[in-house]
């Protein structure tokens, strides 16, 4: 199961059994991830956790809103983070607010053709990732599903940190040899 679908399915639970494991899993990967993204978008650390806290309870509260079929959960949750930013920087009415800042304008809506694009090459890579062996396919995906660094990896597995490149960067090549095989065949 996919990290996305895995978080989908877990505010899935949230929604019909208020799952409290779930809602737990849920405020561990996604508050620090919210504050993070709140302070790159300008709040303060003290705003920015008020706001990611607002929004993981709109998660408790509101969880059978989520559509997984119409976003993953963390695009719902960042959405809402963002929107919730939105409305402080409203409320506040100051001079500093400029109707043109882009993080104030409508999301553009999806293009489809995009979205198709996109879900295809995440199943081609998904594929990809399975040819792996399996100790480039755990780096790679503490790494680019869990966010760890390549430290972090190191000392969870007890590897030595030039093992996990290498094999970060082996991965890479074969999934690129695979990717790009996969599109010659898709072009014949």
């Amino acid at each position: 199961m996919g990290q996305l679908q895995y978080y989908s399915d877990l505010v899935v639970k949230v929604a019909s059994d208020r799952d409290r494991s779930a809602f737990a899993e849920l405020f561990d990967h996604f508050a620090p991830r919210l504050k993070g993204y709140l302070m790159q978008q300008g709040a303060d650390a003290n705003l920015a956790e008020e706001i990611a806290q607002d929004v993981m309870v709109t998660l408790w509260r509101k969880a059978e809103l989520f559509d997984p079929s119409k976003s993953s959960a963390s695009t719902w949750l960042f959405r809402i983070a963002r929107n919730r930013r939105i409305d402080r920087l409203r409320r506040q009415k100051t001079a500093e607010l400029d109707p043109e800042d882009p993080s104030l304008q409508p999301s553009a809506p999806a293009d489809v053709a995009s979205e198709m694009d996109a879900r295809l090459r995440e199943e081609r890579v998904r594929e990809a990732l399975k040819s792996l062996p399996n100790e480039q396919q755990d780096v790679v995906r503490q790494a680019f599903f869990t966010g760890l660094s390549h430290s972090e990896i190191a000392d969870r597995t007890g590897l030595p940190l030039g093992t996990v490149k290498s094999r970060i960067r082996l991965a890479f090549g074969r999934l690129r040899q695979v990717i790009e095989a996969d599109q010659a065949v898709d072009v014949d």
